[in-house]
């Protein structure tokens, strides 16, 4: 069942034209959604029978949240209740008598979102034959990455001198699994204090795809990342078998301290998990983050910029509004190594700025602070994606930048490096004691190599190094950026990440026991 924005829209006036006529409520919101999430499985084996393209398939909800603050004789309470389904007026008073339920006094609230004066500057932005995609269209994307593997696998020589000849490469064992995903968005919010009904429409397209020559112990993964149907190719695909081809032979990495090039998995997973979270309105109020104090002043190198942009046309992430029904735009989070903003939503912002202890946690009063706490990412995101209408705003990023100083191709980075590692992949990116100490590790599981005298000579063995280090060493230790970026998603991440290359100095690794070779 298609809802369209316009239905949502209405529903959301009516909804809060109910409120209004409530005598005990102050103040209330009211956030409708609809969501669809169309996926297509990729499941290739060359030595087993198998589809290739398996199980198509969808998922939908939409449904209405509501906020509300009611009066009461001793204080103001709040509370916030849903209801799956259900769109006309007899859903919303279910949704209001939870909140109403619920509701609990927060000295910690001061209001709903009011307007920050920013306008908004992105409308009609999303691509029509992604929001109508066609069963037969959602097929051929997923065959469009599976083609793509299986074209570079039965090109390479390498494979064909390995395997006796072009027709016996397919006895190596070749396997291509993952993914081809399209997300399909519709939002409509209204509120006590913003004008009218504030609706959006966002889509995307992703594809994930890991590729092995079993045989050789061999696995290489690739993605791709867009928001116009018309665009996806079979990047996902090509990348995956390439780097799987390059990993034959792998040899294992002593323990050390080495320059790695961190490529842009590892970029984008290290910010997801480590940096952005580190970057937030609440790590701040919580103290919890390894920044505490250091608005203003320098947490990286000075050729490392980071930001997050909402607003930005064509890019994956891009909202034309939160989900508080406020304009997105740029927010500098690092800005040539100084620590410029913080990703926040409303609530958040206006409770570290009242917080006595603000000039403690941020190192700035509160004229400064303001506006390093724009309100620009207020987002509903739930497990899988899409605006959830059961959930209440977090701060979540959208479209992280990375950039560097200086205009630096991945080749000349390599040369630059010398002697060192590139890692190409990492998983299970987590901190250890504790966000606000900085510490972390992960563990190296593929298309990572060995460089030597300015070249990768050598891939690594997937599973037998982690990284133990601290992410703020990390920032203050780079040495170069590559110039150019590409759109990056990892596990679980909310954002995407517009990652290049970094080459960092001093990264400390440690050698993994055999038995781990054989997992993942």
């Amino acid at each position: 069942m298609t809802i369209t924005t316009a239905e949502l829209a209405k529903a959301a006036g009516q909804a809060f034209e109910f409120l209004k006529q409530q005598p005990d409520i102050q103040e209330a919101e009211v956030f409708v959604s609809s969501n669809a999430s169309l996926l297509t499985r990729i499941n290739y084996t060359s030595h087993i029978p198998s589809n290739g393209v398996e199980e198509p398939k969808s998922a939908e909800s939409y449904g209405i949240g509501i906020q509300a603050v009611f009066k009461t004789p001793q204080s103001a309470t709040i509370g916030f209740g849903s209801e799956p389904s259900d769109l006309t007026l007899e859903g919303a008073k279910r949704a209001l008598a939870k909140a109403r339920q619920g509701a609990v006094r927060d000295p910690e609230f001061h209001s709903l979102p009011k307007p920050t004066g920013e306008p908004r500057t992105l409308a009609g932005y999303h691509d029509p034959k992604l929001l109508h995609v066609r069963d037969e269209e959602l097929v051929e994307v997923g065959w469009k990455a599976v083609t793509g593997a299986l074209r570079t696998f039965m090109a390479s020589s390498r494979l064909a001198d390995l395997a006796g000849s072009e027709a016996a490469i397919k006895r190596l064992g070749l396997i291509v699994g993952g993914d081809v995903t399209i997300l399909q968005e519709r939002v409509a919010i209204a509120s006590t204090h913003m004008p009218g009904v504030q609706t959006d429409e966002s889509t995307l397209i992703m594809g994930f795809l890991t590729a092995m020559v079993e045989a050789k112990d061999a696995k290489g993964s690739g993605w791709s990342t867009g928001t116009r149907l018309d665009h996806f190719t079979d990047e996902a695909g090509v990348d995956a078998a390439t780097n799987a081809i390059h990993a034959i032979g792998g040899e294992r990495v002593r323990s050390g301290d080495y320059t790695v090039i961190f490529g842009r998995q590892p970029v984008a997973d290290l910010l997801n998990n480590l940096v952005l979270p580190a970057c937030t309105a609440s790590a701040f109020y919580s103290s919890s983050t390894p920044f505490l104090g250091k608005l203003g002043k320098p947490v990286a190198s000075p050729i490392l910029t980071v930001y997050d942009h909402g607003a930005m046309p064509g890019y994956m992430g891009s909202k034309g509004v939160t989900c508080e029904g406020l304009p997105t735009g740029r927010t500098d989070l690092i800005k040539n190594g100084v620590l410029a903003g913080c990703l926040t939503n409303w609530y958040e912002a206006e409770r570290l700025l009242h917080d006595p202890k603000l000039t403690e946690k941020l190192g700035v009063e509160a004229a400064a602070a303001r506006s390093a706490l724009r309100p620009r990412n207020g987002f509903r995101f739930g497990v899988g994606g899409g605006r959830q209408f059961d959930c209440q705003p977090g701060a979540s990023a959208s479209n992280v930048v990375v950039e560097g100083a200086e205009s630096v191709s991945p080749d000349e980075l390599i040369s630059r490096v010398r002697n060192g590692l590139y890692v190409g992949r990492i998983w299970y990116t987590y901190p250890i004691n504790g966000l606000r100490a900085g510490d972390f590790t992960c563990t190296v599981v593929g298309d990572s190599f060995i460089i030597r005298d300015g070249k990768l000579v050598a891939p690594i063995k997937a599973n037998t190094i982690r990284i133990n280090d601290n992410v703020t060493r990390v920032l203050t230790h780079i040495a170069g950026i590559t110039k150019e970026v590409k759109g990056t998603l990892v596990w679980a991440a909310d954002e995407v990440v517009y990652a290049p290359e970094i080459a960092v100095t001093g990264v400390h690794m440690d050698e993994i026991a055999g038995f781990m070779e054989g997992l993942h």
